[in-house]
């Protein structure tokens, strides 16, 4: 873990479509627009661009990102910085990082995302308990976004 030694955030939705098409919701800007967040700027390539602009949410933010690991069809990792409230890592610390992998498994692929870097302190709980319901929620958005796009 890049900062303090809370647990990174883990959660996982199994999704009944093909990993091509999971994975594309992850570096295609339109489909991260769908489901995730009101613009994104993504350059699919390790040091490329992973920026999330979020407008609706309660507390208007970007990340902006760089990609950390891309293999095709099975993971992407990128850098995030939280929104201002949530930033209980000190000036200057390295920005958390964010990690999905696609398995496949008997009822699907499981997508799994593990998001680290949070400071051992009251203010990195809070921040790590806001982002575990962001991602839990959009997590479960892909899901429905994607069967929708696959079947109507």
């Amino acid at each position: 873990m890049p900062v303090g030694d809370l647990d990174p955030i883990m959660i996982q939705v199994t999704i009944p479509l093909p990993i091509p098409l999971i994975f594309s919701a992850f570096t295609d800007p339109r489909q991260l627009s769908d489901w995730l967040c009101d613009r994104a700027d993504v350059e699919a390539r390790v040091g490329g661009r992973y920026a999330l602009t979020f407008d609706e949410e309660t507390i208007p933010f970007t990340s902006a990102g760089t990609v950390t690991r891309l293999t095709p069809d099975v993971e992407i990792g990128f850098t995030w910085r939280p929104p201002t409230p949530f930033d209980a890592n000190a000036p200057g610390s390295p920005p958390q990082e964010v990690y999905v992998r696609l398995q496949e498994s008997p009822e699907g692929i499981d997508v799994t995302l593990e998001h680290s870097g949070w400071a051992n302190s009251e203010p990195g709980e809070e921040a790590r308990s806001w982002h575990f319901r962001l991602w839990d929620e959009r997590l479960h958005d892909l899901k429905e976004y994607l069967l929708k796009a696959a079947y109507g």
